[in-house]
């Protein structure tokens, strides 16, 4: 047989997860590819332009299309399990579970829109209306897609990591824009001043002539105006006038009003621009393959006189 395509392998892998364990991706790579019978030629296949198994991919993909419908959760880095959504969607007894039965779920469509556009009420049909795009316009969805995708597991690795490489992180992306000089001498700066509610001071450029105050908090859900006032309490203390609070959470309202009013500057990162910043900078990210789009020259045609 073929190698299945991602909707083929929804079911499966849902009825892969239904005994409710924790399973790793290796895992439901490894016994997908023996329910569905593939010979270890379809299993190994490559893709022609990147050095990525076919199946592998397709499973990949499938696996975050059940996610962002709540029909399976991550549980830890690499592994997921069932939820209550998913169980019950197996009571079912589907022959097929594919985008659009996907597209009753409010996340899967919030996570089709882009997660941020306010057109709350559109319909699954409207959605999946594709013939008046242009194919440009469905290559920049697509891209989209991608890019969304990439940043959410970015972030779910950063949150993974542990505290001292976290803090490497920081360093080498501070550095990467074009903060603190080198990689070492911003690496002695992090982590040395000791002083409550500070990690670290860098150069804001490279010659020192000032230097940013540095709060790094690897977090869970939402950064309130207290941290915030405890961090501007600490630039205080130090006489610093610029500071950066970085972390793999959000930002209340309240926080950033606050900062919005003091007078020191201080500078709220969380992790959606963290990744951004990372993604911008090829920080923990590859080139996979560039894709060129032209356009007809029409100057090019136009006749000499």
């Amino acid at each position: 047989m073929s190698i299945p395509d991602y909707d083929d392998i929804k079911l499966p892998l849902l009825k892969f997860a239904g005994d409710g364990n924790e399973h790793s991706s290796k895992e439901a790579v490894e016994s997908l590819s023996l329910v569905l019978n593939l010979t270890v030629e379809e299993k190994t296949m490559l893709y022609p332009t990147k050095k990525v198994p076919i199946f592998y991919d397709r499973v990949h993909w499938a696996l975050t299309y059940l996610k962002h419908a709540g029909l399976v959760e991550g549980t830890k880095r690499g592994f997921f399990k069932i939820t209550e959504r998913g169980q019950g969607v197996l009571r079912q007894n589907l022959e097929k579970i594919d985008n659009k039965f996907l597209g009753q779920f409010p996340e899967f469509l919030e996570f089709q829109r882009g997660g941020k556009r306010k057109e709350k009420h559109e319909t699954l049909e409207k959605q999946a209306n594709y013939s008046n795009r242009t194919p440009l316009e469905l290559l920049e969805e697509s891209y989209k897609i991608v890019m969304e995708e990439l940043a959410s597991e970015l972030l779910d690795n950063v949150k993974n990591c542990s505290p001292s490489f976290f803090e490497r992180l920081v360093v080498e992306l501070l550095v990467e824009m074009g903060y603190g000089g080198s990689i070492k001498e911003a690496g002695q700066a992090i982590g040395r001043t000791g002083d409550e509610g500070v990690d670290g001071v860098i150069k804001e450029d490279p010659l020192g002539l000032d230097q940013i105050y540095i709060q790094a908090k690897k977090w869970e859900g939402t950064i309130g105006r207290p941290e915030i006032q405890k961090f501007a309490g600490a630039l205080q203390g130090q006489r610093a006038k610029k500071g950066i609070f970085i972390t793999t959470g959000n930002f209340s309202t309240e926080a950033e009003q606050y900062v919005s009013k003091i007078e020191n500057k201080i500078v709220l990162v969380d992790g959606n621009q963290l990744t951004e910043y990372m993604i911008d900078r090829n920080l923990g990210v590859t080139l996979e393959k560039p894709y060129s789009v032209k356009k007809l020259d029409l100057d090019y045609f136009e006749e000499q006189i």
